[in-house]
């Protein structure tokens, strides 16, 4: 892990039409040089919503995170037993019980321990590194077309892997240590909710540095809004019936040319 510079050509996305810039993460073993470090306490669920609203890159480390988020990064020197035994999520009322506090955690994907010391975030307009993850924040109507230009080449199936708490681990080390692209719904998350860090109903799409090239390219390929959505309902179900007359009448005329073979 080191810092590299920006390869990738993000100018498409100035095109999309975001309300608010992507931000790019970078996950670092060593302190970062030529970053400040963010000066005030935080959870990492905030920090996408923080680099957007900042004219330059910062890093956080374990010491200004007061949250859980440096549990999903690996920082943790000692992983407190109480928490480990879900007492947690027990006395804050989010599960019914411990033990249903302990099974959630089964699903949670987290770096090793030690692996990440530093986390650095910079929103687009500022970014000069190469991210390791690229992160979009807004409604489903802008966030959307993230989702589509990873399939459109691919045919690839659009996943949201989430639970209730920690979904600092959803939104970071999940797609770093996967590959996959994830989004997330705000409002479903306790924590996330509980500090109002995104508006509820509102998506984060966390896209893989192995996604970016493919994303971008469709991106540039694909255009905006597709076009059934634009012409409207009546429109396009008048379209849509043209379309699958054709490749009726498309299928019939090759029938009758095999037909007329034999």
């Amino acid at each position: 892990m080191a810092i590299q510079p920006k390869t990738h050509d993000f100018s498409i996305l100035g095109r999309i039409g975001f309300d608010r810039e992507p931000v790019g993460v970078k996950f670092e073993y060593f302190k970062p040089k030529t970053i400040h470090r963010l000066e005030k306490p935080m959870a990492m669920c905030e920090m996408v919503r923080e680099a957007q609203e900042r004219d330059a890159p910062f890093y956080m480390d374990k010491d200004n995170e007061n949250c859980m988020g440096k549990g999903a990064m690996g920082m943790m020197d000692d992983d407190p037993s109480w928490a480990a035994a879900g007492l947690i999520g027990e006395r804050m009322g989010i599960f019914s019980d411990a033990g249903a506090n302990m099974r959630c955690m089964q699903h949670y994907t987290t770096f090793g321990k030690g692996a990440v010391r530093y986390v650095v975030f910079a929103r687009l307009s500022v970014l000069d590194f190469e991210p390791d993850l690229l992160i979009f924040t807004g409604p489903m109507e802008q966030c959307e077309v993230v989702l589509r230009a990873m399939s459109y080449s691919t045919g690839a199936m659009y996943e949201s892997r989430a639970t209730s708490v920690f979904q600092c681990s959803w939104l970071y080390s999940y797609p770093q240590l996967t590959g996959k692209v994830n989004y997330l719904v705000m409002g479903t998350g306790h924590g996330t909710t509980a500090r109002e860090a995104y508006e509820p109903g509102s998506i984060l799409v966390s896209v893989p540095l192995p996604w970016l090239s493919t994303i971008l390219e469709n991106l540039a390929r694909m255009g905006g809004t597709p076009h059934a959505w634009a012409v409207g309902r009546e429109a396009w179900l008048e379209e849509e019936e043209g379309v699958y007359r054709r490749l009726i009448e498309d299928s019939d005329a090759e029938k009758r040319e095999r037909s007329d073979r034999k």
